[in-house]
């Protein structure tokens, strides 16, 4: 097989500047017009994804924001924050729904596929347990999670919702992915294909599929369902997010030297630009640059035909794909 590599040097990409701090994760909604973004900043934005107009901000929390994610109509918003809160927000005005208070910050979030139950995860510090907290939207403002499951091994960093809301998804500290059933709140499946901590967890469009992105320097692709190892993409690089491409055979990593030490060394040893690699061929391919420090979150638009990456500098840079994106094939 003869590797090609895709020039990407010519995609002028779209800056949002709209944080103080740095990018902890951005998401797109379903149709892709809209991109989410949060920070370490105590402000989570809204932007139009075709030009990078900010259409509004979240305003009302008082820590850093770890996570954000939209439900499917793109009605509602859920935030995830350090100040020991997870907010419920109404998409067009803003406005605060529900704010659920925890013991210790609030670590992941997300809603279900049907957009009727929402989950979080808070951490697990001052003498408090991990633990995944789950609400029914219709019974929220009583402040009364349908289910707390408490997490007795490693701390959770990443989490999402499998298919048809039979279970959770979650990365932990220690490199392990576990599913956790929602009907009795028990640990159904587990592996642990990574050393360190696991940094993101990411579906395919279709949920049949799951890429981990994770500090010992490799993202990984699992079978959903029975979380059976597939492929390993690696780096010499923490990795901090990883995500795959709903059109193509691709994956985009993003990552870099911990933010800490990046002063100590040149910019070209810190690595900081966003990795393309072939779903199947494990092979590079690629590589956009752009981003002063650490990415921390990657993004791909549903429709395929950009992306977006979110960096320890403060910056959302949304890449259009070139022409010659789409015309590259690996040969034989």
């Amino acid at each position: 097989m003869v590797e090609h590599t895709l020039d990407t040097d010519s995609m002028k990409p779209i800056l949002l500047h709209g944080h103080e701090r740095s990018i902890t994760q951005i998401k797109y909604n379903r149709e892709g017009d809209l991109i989410f973004s949060c920070a370490k900043d105590s402000q989570p934005n809204v932007w139009y994804s075709l030009n990078g107009e900010r259409l509004g901000s979240f305003r009302g929390h008082n820590g850093a924001v770890w996570n954000i994610d939209v439900n499917w109509e793109s009605t509602k918003v859920l935030t995830a924050s350090a100040d020991n809160t997870c907010k419920l927000w109404d998409c067009e005005t803003g406005k605060t729904l529900a704010s659920l208070d925890t013991a210790t910050a609030v670590r992941t979030c997300g809603f279900s596929f049907s957009g009727r139950y929402i989950m979080y995860t808070t951490d697990k510090t001052m003498g408090r347990p991990c633990e995944i907290h789950i609400f029914d939207l219709n019974d929220i403002r009583n402040g009364e999670p349908t289910m707390v499951i408490p997490i007795s091994s490693s701390k959770i960093t990443s989490a999402v919702w499998g298919p048809y809301e039979e279970y959770i998804i979650t990365g932990h500290e220690n490199g392990e992915i576990c599913h956790y059933d929602l009907k009795s709140g028990d640990k159904i499946n587990s592996c642990k294909e990574h050393s360190k901590q696991i940094n993101d967890l990411q579906l395919s469009k279709d949920m049949s599929m799951l890429i981990s992105a994770s500090k010992d320097t490799t993202a990984k692709l699992f079978e959903t369902a029975t979380l059976g190892h597939m492929k390993t993409y690696k780096t010499e690089r923490p990795v901090n997010s990883a995500s795959l491409s709903p059109i193509y055979d691709h994956v985009v990593l993003g990552g870099g030297q911990e933010a800490m030490d990046v002063t100590t060394t040149s910019t070209k040893v810190g690595k900081f630009d966003a990795r393309f690699y072939h779903l199947v061929f494990e092979e590079e391919f690629g590589r956009v640059k752009g981003h002063f420090g650490p990415i921390n979150s990657t993004a791909f638009h549903p429709d395929g035909k950009s992306y977006s990456s979110g960096g320890e500098d403060g910056y959302v840079r949304v890449h259009y794909f070139d022409p010659s994106y789409f015309d590259f094939r690996f040969e034989f």
